[in-house]
């Protein structure tokens, strides 16, 4: 099994959510009403994903924009591409 540690946000440079789950496919956005999946990191351990998760809760928000802007430069909504993999 796989668990996931992703930031949402409603649009591009928006409002940004840091989250951890162990089914990234299942409708997430119902929960948050944030609707685009902007990056993720796939972890073996559910302690592993929380971990990350707290410390991408830690950064400032200048340093997530930075993460994501280095992974995801247009702010792709990534869960499309996603779905399909799974």
């Amino acid at each position: 099994m796989s668990y996931w540690t992703y930031i949402l946000c409603n649009t591009p440079l928006g409002t940004l959510y840091v989250g951890m789950t162990n089914d990234i496919i299942a409708g997430f956005t119902k929960r948050y009403g944030i609707k685009r999946l902007v990056y993720f990191e796939e972890f073996a351990t559910p302690g592993d994903a929380i971990a990350r998760e707290k410390t991408l809760k830690r950064w400032t928000r200048a340093w997530k924009v930075a993460l994501i802007e280095r992974e995801n430069p247009n702010w792709d909504d990534l869960y499309d591409g996603l779905a399909r993999w799974s």
